[in-house]
């Protein structure tokens, strides 16, 4: 395997999500349905789940039913102390920079926060660029039209050439079956469309020793 990119998801990818982080921000993302929209607590669980399935995300799916802002969105579910959940990572910046090939972000969260987020975590230089959910508009991941701009955007026209690491096994399916070496990140056990997993991030270079050794 001869890579050109590696590509990371930014939410409980880099940090792990037992540190409560991504929790907050769905509550978040519920305080938003129930405040701006009216929507009752009782019924958001299940539109959430709904709009998740049929659309990605929940954003995708508030703005299709509901025409919402954008940037209003996701500024008031990023509206957080992030000192009381991250800390400057040095293991995993030595970790990062050691990688010999381009490192980019790739979320479907917006670039105010995952700026935000690599800066607390003294990690903000590791990266040659970010494909953000401003970057993927109108799409997100796990459409594969994410997966493609995403690609576009790093000037990395195969797949074959790319990996990518995620949280969540249904945005490493469609990348899988695209042709990405595909990383789990935060569980452990064989996966059909993951070709690694590792339980934290910080095992990457023993875990996934493919994006240091070049394959023929």
């Amino acid at each position: 395997m001869n890579l050109h990119t590696v590509f990371f998801d930014l939410d409980s990818t880099l940090y792990p999500e037992s540190n409560g982080m991504w929790e907050k921000i769905r509550q978040r993302i519920d305080l938003y349905m129930h405040k701006r929209l009216g929507l009752s607590y009782e019924a958001i669980p299940e539109l959430r789940h709904d709009y998740f399935v049929n659309y990605g995300t929940t954003l995708r799916g508030l703005q299709a039913h509901f025409g919402i802002d954008q940037q209003e969105y996701l500024d008031f579910v990023h509206d957080l102390p992030l000192d009381e959940y991250l800390h400057p990572e040095p293991q995993l910046r030595q970790i990062l920079l050691s990688i010999p090939y381009p490192r980019w972000i790739f979320t479907n969260s917006d670039l105010d926060h995952v700026q935000r987020v690599l800066s607390k975590m003294e990690i903000q230089d590791c990266f040659d660029g970010i494909v953000d959910v401003w970057a993927l508009d109108p799409y997100c991941k796990p459409q594969r039209e994410a997966y493609q701009r995403a690609l576009e955007l790093a000037r990395a026209p195969d797949p074959h050439e790319c990996a990518f690491l995620d949280d969540s096994i249904r945005n490493l399916t469609p990348a899988h079956e695209a042709g990405f070496f595909t990383v789990l990140v935060g569980q452990n056990g064989a996966h059909p469309a993951a070709d690694r997993t590792i339980d934290n991030i910080h095992v990457l270079r023993d875990g996934v020793p493919e994006l240091w050794i070049e394959n023929d």
